[in-house]
């Protein structure tokens, strides 16, 4: 994150790290996901490491909280506290404008993620390396191009594409046809 972020884009930071530390203590894990939404705006605006790290850091943790149940993860209290420290460190640092020591505090944030568990290792990476390629689709459809999506996130443009691929597709079956388009598509059909 550099110095050319605006007052009100770093307040609006500042915030969002308030407001992930309050949804990670309430243990909501939709409030989570609609904060990583946020941070995209700023990703594809600033296309900086800070607000990239962050969104794919917050919605890795709305996905870890989503599944503490059935993950078994036995020291959750003790690793909310953690990662709750590390959101205290990133908000001050911001809101002394020492932007490195941002990017530093949330790099360790995501380390911290990486050592939830040992059994969880591989997981948690499988996690944060989905949580990249959904961020990054979201920037994607933000309009920046694919190959500066890719390389913001440190996904392949292949892992991108397929991803987005796989998400058209997706709404394209789930969209329902007015009843009047498909009793005209069955006339047609049969005459």
């Amino acid at each position: 994150m550099d110095e050319y972020l605006t007052k009100e884009e770093r307040l609006h930071v500042i915030d969002v790290l308030k407001k992930t530390k309050k949804a990670l203590a309430d243990e909501d894990s939709l409030t989570l996901k609609e904060l990583s939404n946020q941070t995209i705006h700023s990703a594809s605006v600033f296309q900086d490491a800070g607000s990239i790290a962050f969104a794919v850091i917050v919605y890795s943790l709305s996905k870890l909280l989503e599944r503490k149940d059935t993950l078994e993860i036995k020291n959750w209290a003790s690793f909310s506290k953690k990662v709750s420290a590390k959101l205290d460190m990133a908000i001050e640092s911001m809101e002394n404008e020492r932007f490195n020591d941002y990017i530093d505090d949330l790099l360790k944030l995501r380390k911290l993620l990486s050592s939830i568990s040992e059994s969880l290792t591989s997981y948690v990476q499988e996690v944060l390396r989905k949580a990249s390629i959904n961020k990054a689709s979201k920037i994607y459809e933000h309009g920046l191009s694919m190959e500066k999506t890719a390389r913001l996130l440190g996904v392949t443009q292949w892992e991108l594409s397929e991803y987005i691929g796989q998400k058209t597709n997706d709404v394209k079956q789930n969209q329902t046809v007015d009843i009047k388009k498909r009793a005209k598509e069955a006339m047609e059909f049969f005459s």
